[in-house]
């Protein structure tokens, strides 16, 4: 172990010397006058020239220490988050440590599949219902970083990884022929673009998406969808552009329409249709409103619309498109209500190609699908949801479906703070699928009392509801971060709670430190003496536990019936070193360094010593860090 911590010593009696040098000519100059002088702009400069030097002396350590790492991933991700940190500094040294951190991630990316797929057969073997979550794709998160430094090399990258996923999904006999998606290159060059909209580089983001955006798909649309929220104008006219190409496509069908409207009415919610009739319904986000669209922009999708869904009936045999007969009658019939609120003088037209397509439709497609109605219009309120469940239990023919379905709208109730949920769930006879739905649901509610402000109800919740602890520790120092500007004694109080519940935590579990992590990200903020003890704790869990990394924390929630598996994750932030790493290096940079060379695990000590370099960058001229 010694040998791969040998740089980050090294580096660390060097900074030791340094930093002691800072302190020493600090302290010649704390007798300031009654009023503190501002600091002189060369001052300012040299201070920022000294965290720089010790920024770049960390991350060059870091980035050679890296090579030694086991954790191949963990090579990928350290390379690429380095050469991202030094790119202001050393564009050269960046793109070198970019290349090799690509080349970990193709390495690492294919051994991930390869367990991931095997996992997925043994699963499927044992049959029932099951849930996985998809290996990170480690590509991807090196274009992302790469993408917002170097276009060049990031377009290297992009044909690298659309390359790589098309063989791949050709020797798993997997075409993926779905019509809504976009071709892969493009839907990686989206995926990408969508993370820099995320990261708040717009502009790169739409440099970066732009050669997509010449065909209508899911992929395309979302992103409209999302760069809207960042810049509507330029959204808006990306979507005319696609009208416009769209329009002079002899080959776009009703799907093609209806995932245009997806922009226009239903973000983040494309539906298509078969030529069968059955439906597709992607949703990416919870339901969001429809965008206010300019006049004229609406007046464009409805004009290209209607053009598109009244072009000639072809004859079945001949019938080439996406939708088919059926699946057109579907999309006219779902988006005729649009067209009878915002552009009239089309519907009599439309009405007539739907009875013209009506004598292929049976008539049950006609009446049943919800997918003509979702997002479009309310939801049949003719009967309650629990009119339906009790048709749904006069169905059931053992007591495990009834325990199911119960299972099941308590779920949806409780969402909804609708106190017949707790009636549903004491109706399950399974005791121990009972506790398993209650402790879902106290999780949820507890989530639900955070994002509505009412850190009240969330400590209520932590105190005595069916959580784990991990879900305990999340609850109590989200309510404190919720308090802290109207209430800190309360805040410190819900802190000591989560603090108490954290040491129950087995020694070895890696949730311990990570709760741990918790605490003292939100203690800093109101008392930091208490703050840096808990640091100490957490590193001595961390050194104790199995499979702590110090990042990528969430709370996660989970519910298995044989119908169904649901799976919930919150994300948790202060439970990541990155953000407590920032705090502790702008408080005493040494201190933070110390404490960062001290963890013995790999991940963690890259983790913290990235953070350190981060803030150290971050930080300019604005504000002294502490040095001594």
């Amino acid at each position: 172990m010694l040998q791969h911590r040998t740089p980050l010593l090294l580096l660390v009696c060097f900074l030791g010397f340094s930093a002691t040098g800072f302190a020493q000519e600090s302290a010649e100059k704390k007798t300031p006058p009654a009023k503190p002088k501002a600091v002189k702009a060369e001052e300012a400069d040299a201070l920022d020239a000294q965290r720089r030097l010790v920024a770049a002396s960390l991350l060059t350590a870091l980035a050679d220490e890296s090579r030694s790492f086991r954790d191949q991933a963990l090579r990928a991700r350290v390379g690429a988050r380095a050469a991202d940190a030094f790119w202001n500094t050393d564009e050269d040294k960046a793109r070198a440590l970019f290349r090799r951190a690509w080349d970990e991630a193709e390495t690492a990316d294919a051994e991930a599949a390869r367990k991931y797929n095997e996992e997925i057969r043994r699963q499927r073997q044992d049959g029932g219902p099951f849930a996985m979550r998809r290996p990170r794709d480690l590509r991807s998160e090196v274009l992302r970083l790469v993408a917002k430094r170097d276009s060049k090399l990031g377009e290297e990258f992009l044909k690298k990884l659309a390359a790589a996923d098309e063989q791949a999904a050709k020797e798993a006999n997997d075409p993926r022929l779905d019509p809504s998606a976009a071709p892969i290159a493009d839907a990686k060059r989206l995926q990408t673009a969508r993370r820099l909209l995320e990261d708040g580089d717009v502009e790169r983001a739409m440099q970066f998406a732009s050669p997509a955006l010449h065909s209508v798909n899911r992929d395309s649309v979302y992103f409209l969808s999302a760069l809207r929220e960042k810049n509507a104008a330029a959204a808006d006219q990306g979507f005319l552009a696609l009208l416009a190409r769209t329009e002079r496509n002899p080959a776009a069908d009703a799907n093609i329409v209806s995932g245009l409207s997806s922009y226009a009415f239903t973000p983040f919610l494309y539906v298509t249709f078969s030529k069968e009739g059955g439906a597709s319904m992607s949703r990416e986000r919870a339901e969001t409103p429809a965008p206010d669209l300019p006049p004229a922009v609406r007046a464009s999708f409805f004009r290209v619309a209607a053009e598109i869904l009244m072009r000639p009936l072809q004859a079945p045999d001949q019938d080439l498109t996406t939708s088919g007969r059926i699946g057109k009658f579907m999309v006219i019939k779902r988006l005729l209500p649009l067209f009878e609120q915002y552009a009239a003088d089309y519907a009599p037209v439309l009405k007539t190609q739907m009875t013209a397509l009506s004598t292929d439709v049976p008539d049950r497609l006609q009446r049943e699908n919800r997918a003509l109605t979702r997002g479009i219009l309310p939801d049949d309120t003719s009967r309650t949801p629990l009119e339906v469940m009790q048709e749904r239990l006069d169905r059931a023919r053992t007591s495990e479906e009834r325990d199911g379905i119960y299972a099941d709208y308590a779920l949806d109730l409780a969402g909804k703070r609708d106190p017949k949920a707790q009636e549903l769930l004491d109706k399950i006879d399974n005791a121990e699928l009972r506790k398993s739905v209650q402790a879902y649901i106290d999780f949820q509610a507890a989530q639900q009392a955070i994002n509505n402000n009412e850190p009240g109800e969330a400590a209520r919740i932590a105190k005595s509801g069916e959580l784990t602890s991990s879900q305990r520790v999340w609850t109590y120092t989200r309510a404190a971060r919720l308090l802290l500007k109207t209430d800190r004694t309360r805040a410190a109080e819900l802190l000591e709670e989560a603090m108490a519940e954290a040491r129950r935590i087995g020694g070895n579990s890696a949730d311990r430190p990570k709760c741990l992590v918790g605490v003292a990200t939100v203690m800093m903020e109101i008392d930091r003496v208490r703050g840096w003890e808990l640091v100490n704790e957490a590193l001595k869990a961390a050194n104790a536990s199995e499979g702590f990394t110090g990042e990528d924390s969430s709370v996660v929630s989970t519910l298995r019936t044989r119908q169904m598996v649901v799976i919930s994750n919150a994300s948790a932030a202060d439970f990541d070193l990155l953000g407590l790493f920032r705090s502790l290096a702008k408080d005493d940079l040494n201190r933070s360094i110390e404490i960062a060379k001290g963890f013995t695990a790999e991940a963690p000590r890259a983790t913290a010593t990235l953070a350190i370099a981060r803030a150290l960058l971050e930080k300019g001229a604005n504000e002294p860090t502490t040095l001594e």
